[in-house]
């Protein structure tokens, strides 16, 4: 093995702590990496490689960053999902004899950011923990930045497991390497990459102490065991302490409504299908709000819909009474305009890394709230009076941030400018003692220049040197001989000092040290005591961000024209003149056509809804759930009235899609989601299912569109809406009491199609497949064959159907011997035909060879009678369309020779 210098082998001991992460060596003023971490750094950070002699046999591989600029490197890195370990010097090199000793003061991972454009939008950037134990899963979400800790438990599911993970698109997630297997192994499609840290190591005493006896005692061991590993990791990663972090919401998942991710997805609550941006979502349409915390609060609140009838009332109470007070909204939004991000803002005083500022950026903010606790305390809403009560002014907190903060501090807390004159004597005494050298300075710059004559001598100084006299080369000859010492040489000039400049200079420095050095412990003792406080300011940020969120929603209602739902308990889901938010939002050039929806217990509880491609039965179906989502978060719904129940889980299958990387196709994909369904949906769901059945062949999808529908509607029992293009299925309204037809209403007019957008009663008659590849700009030529190919199928089916009509006639007339042999066959037949129930063929007839006048019993022509066999012994359901055209025509060839 190679011998290394001792600096080098400092540093792959230092690296053996994190060998996950790049390890940023602090060398003077730069952080360095060395060997693998360098080649790969020099790559991802497009900086120099370089390469040093470390007492090996070759150059090792080496690059570094300035420590001053750092932070942008360290966020590419973090942003390209990697880990960052900071190791500093904790000695000061210049007193230190030998080797500087060096330690990881902070891991940087992506769950675990605390500044950088990542945190500086408004969304949350959760680290998510997993665990299992005695049969149960516990799943632990925190963000750091802003102090949220959320912590529940189930009963191991793999698929809740799922699901819960999806709501907080976490960037990171630790945990069991079973339980991270086992995440990874569902290969689901995360919004962005994460990162998985296997961690076992738990410290229980650790974690008591950070949220105290009371609060961990009314944990569930299983709850505690995962909130000890969370509080371990990051007690490791980050090294100190992390006081935002003074309580956990523990939640039981069966109070609120659960979308699985498809669901989220499909109905674009938060983000868009096709580009994953937040315009077009439900989210965009709703967030109004004024704060960075409201809008994560109303975010939580779209992922998170309540059970609670009561907890919903309480919301709508504010948000209709918000609605009718359009002063008073605006008087609150102009109030909240005007707060920053309280929950990161607190979290970066905790922290320990918040700087003047951020102190005034809070000063601002709390200033704010005697304004906004009034507003709410007047006020005739119970909801906001109880906002009202709850508030903290920190009237105390403002004010020391005011007696002490400068009005516009520099960046940096380490080089003087932050305290205001009069916050301190002897900070005074040491100013005035600075303000009084530097006078002297300019009048002893004035006197020299009177008693040397040279006009343009002057005094400067630099931290090299210090205070220096400054003289041009033309000018030297003119100095008095022996009270200048020459200090630097320049090329135009010469530097020099005098007795009196360095005793001066020893003061005045020593004033400005003290200055910064007294400052800084000052802004820190400021900086503590709001620390000490930070469970006030969490519950008023907390109290802003509900408020805030009122508001939003009220304002969105009110422009949209939105009505207040009403919420029952039972079965029925009334809605007159629904729309789907989102798209009425964004149309521009016509207004949105309402459609109605009743499902009910005693008339229907199904909705079969047929009709062309592009009709609007996409749209229909997302708004009846949006509506109900929106309903269960407390907010206005796009109706003219809506009688909404509180649904437990709302399924959809929406849309095409496919898992090439897991080996399931389209239709594959579709049935797994459908098995979902059967499995956990309740008489208290809602289930959308679009074109149930496509992906397969044609009877296929009929015979397995037609059990699921029977299943929901006979076993589940639970308010559905299923689009098919599946048109032979409207037979299904005879068969099942609780099914209703509906379709997109179409008006034609000559070879031209309007969709009128417009749901009505009865099934549909076609699909207008045709006529809408027309409308994607399919070339001419392709739309005219498939018209010719369609009346051609069309016409061929009509006479296959005849067909099999003759000779089933045929076969009743004949003997009673073969009567008993077809009577023998039949049992087959009716149970395949109970199976199916379907008629996928006309009424045309073909008539049949007339029988010979003279014959009292007619006998079965042989050649008739194996086309019959042959018609009997085909299996329809399974064809393809060519397939049964083949056959067709097989057929036609046999009966011509009859």
């Amino acid at each position: 093995m190679a011998k290394y210098t001792p600096m080098i082998e400092q540093y792959l001991a230092v690296k053996e702590q994190a060998k996950d992460a790049f390890l940023f060596f602090r060398l003077g003023d730069f952080y360095e990496m060395f060997f693998e971490d360098a080649v790969k750094a020099s790559r991802e950070l497009e900086i120099t490689l370089t390469g040093r002699e470390g007492g090996g046999d070759e150059r090792i591989p080496m690059c570094g960053v300035p420590y001053h600029s750092a932070e942008g490197y360290i966020q590419r890195l973090i942003e390209k999902g990697y880990k960052v370990a900071i190791c500093e010097q904790m000695d000061d090199p210049a007193v230190t004899k030998g080797m500087v000793r060096r330690e990881i003061v902070r891991v940087v991972t992506p769950g675990t950011i605390m500044e950088g454009k990542t945190i500086a939008d408004k969304s949350n950037n959760y680290l998510v923990c997993v665990t299992e134990s005695d049969r149960m899963m516990s799943l632990t979400a925190c963000d750091i930045s802003t102090g949220e800790l959320y912590v529940t438990s189930v009963p191991s599911s793999v698929e809740w497991l799922r699901d819960e993970i999806g709501i907080y698109e976490p960037a990171e997630i630790i945990g069991d390497s079973s339980m991270l297997e086992l995440i990874q192994a569902e290969q689901i499609q995360w919004s962005r990459p994460i990162v998985y840290t296997p961690w076992e190591k738990r410290d229980e005493k650790l974690v008591r102490s950070q949220f105290g006896e009371a609060a961990w005692a009314r944990l569930d061991p299983e709850r505690q065991q995962c909130v000890s590993v969370l509080i371990s990791y990051l007690s490791e990663t980050q090294r100190r302490s992390m006081g935002q972090l003074t309580q956990f919401s523990s939640y039981e998942p069966g109070h609120y409504m659960i979308l699985d991710p498809f669901t989220r997805r499909n109905l674009e609550l938060v983000e868009t299908v096709r580009d994953r941006s937040k315009k077009g979502s439900l989210l965009w349409l709703l967030d109004r709000s004024q704060t960075s915390m409201g809008a994560r609060l109303l975010r939580r609140w779209i992922d998170k819909p309540l059970l609670s009838r009561k907890a919903v009332e309480e919301r709508l109470e504010a948000v209709e009474y918000l609605y009718n007070q359009f002063i008073l909204r605006e008087d609150i939004k102009s109030s909240l305009n005007e707060i920053y991000d309280l929950e990161r803002l607190v979290a970066r005083i905790a922290f320990g890394n918040a700087n003047g500022r951020d102190l005034n950026a809070l000063k601002i903010s709390l200033q704010q709230v005697p304004a906004l606790k009034e507003l709410c305390r007047t006020s005739s809403s119970s909801t906001l009076q109880r906002i009202a009560g709850e508030m903290d002014e920190c009237s105390d907190l403002c004010e020391a941030i005011d007696q002490t903060i400068v009005e516009d501090p520099p960046v940096s807390v380490r080089d003087g400018g932050l305290i205001k004159p009069g916050c301190d004597p002897h900070l005074d005494e040491l100013r005035e003692a600075s303000i009084n050298g530097k006078r002297w300075i300019a009048e002893l710059e004035a006197k020299e220049r009177e008693v040397t004559g040279i006009r343009s001598l002057k005094i400067g100084f630099n931290k090299v040197f210090g205070y220096y006299i400054e003289v041009t080369k033309a000018n030297v000859g003119s100095l008095p001989e022996g009270r200048y010492e020459r200090k630097q040489t320049l090329a135009n000039a010469e530097r020099y000092v005098t007795p009196e400049l360095k005793e001066k200079e020893g003061l005045i420095l020593e004033a400005q040290e003290k200055m910064v050095d007294l400052e800084y412990a000052l802004f820190t003792e400021l900086r503590e005591k709001l620390a000490s406080e930070i469970s006030r300011l969490q519950l008023l940020a907390e109290k802003v961000a509900e408020l805030d969120v009122y508001q939003s929603l009220a304002a969105v209602s009110a422009e949209q024209g939105f009505v207040k739902p009403v919420l029952t308990e039972g079965y029925d889901l009334v809605i007159e003149a629904g729309r789907h938010p989102v798209v009425e939002a964004v149309m521009k050039d016509s207004s949105f056509i309402a459609n109605a929806t009743r499902l009910t217990r005693d008339d229907a509880g199904i909705l079969l809804i047929t009709g062309p491609n592009m009709a609007g039965k996409s749209t229909y179906m997302r708004q009846v759930a949006l509506i109900s989502i929106m309903a269960q978060i407390g907010c206005f719904v796009p109706a003219g009235k809506a009688e909404v129940p509180m649904i437990d889980r709302i399924f959809t299958r929406i849309g095409a899609a496919d898992d090439l990387i897991g080996g399931q196709s389209t239709f594959m994909v579709e049935m797994a989601d459908i098995q979902v369904m059967t499995e956990k949906a309740t008489p208290r769901s809602l289930i959308i299912i679009d074109e149930l059945g496509r992906g397969t062949s044609t009877s296929e999808g009929m015979a397995i569109a037609q059990a699921v529908i029977e299943y929901v509607h006979d076993t589940i029992g639970c308010k559905s809406l299923v689009s098919t293009h599946f048109h032979e299925l409207a037979h299904l309204e005879e068969s099942l009491k609780g099914l209703r037809n509906y379709s997109m209403a179409v008006q034609e007019s000559g070879e031209n199609v309007h969709f009128l957008r417009k749901l009505v009663p009865g099934p549909a008659g076609s699909s207008y497949g045709i006529y809408c590849a027309r409308l994607a700009g399919l070339p001419s030529s392709i739309i005219g064959r498939a018209y010719s190919l369609l009346q051609g199928l069309e016409q061929g089916v009509s006479q296959a159907a005849a067909g099999l009509e003759t000779a089933e006639k045929q076969l009743s007339t004949t003997s009673a011997a073969d009567q008993d042999e077809t009577a023998s066959d039949q049992p087959h037949a009716a149970a395949t035909s109970e199976v199916i129930q379907l008629s996928i063929f006309g009424e045309d007839e073909i008539k049949p060879p007339a029988a010979k006048a003279d014959s009292h019993v007619l006998k079965p022509d042989p050649s008739l009678s194996h086309l019959v066999e042959t018609i009997k012994n085909a299996d329809v359901m399974n064809m393809t369309p060519l397939q049964a055209m083949q056959l067709l025509n097989d057929l036609k060839m046999k009966a011509k020779d009859l």
